[in-house]
């Protein structure tokens, strides 16, 4: 485990009243008892936006910076 990651669990567990491994202890024992890890793990989606929002955009900066393409394509 990263050190600084430990550090700040240390000091988060610690505000509680808890050792770092006390806590470990809590964690284990919990997902042991429900059968699962006891809190929501999902994933980090972005938001991807569709083809036709990033042409829209395409074309609006194509529109609005046509004279300077024409000047560099001399």
């Amino acid at each position: 485990m990263d050190e600084n990651l430990k550090k700040q669990a240390e000091e988060l567990f610690a505000d509680f009243g808890l050792s770092f491994n006390a806590a470990m202890v809590m964690f284990t024992k919990q997902s042991v008892r429900e059968q699962r890890i006891p809190f929501e793990i999902t994933r980090n989606t972005l938001s991807i936006a569709s083809d036709d929002a990033v042409s829209s955009v395409s074309k609006q900066l194509i529109d609005r910076n046509i004279a300077a393409y024409k000047e560099l394509a001399k």
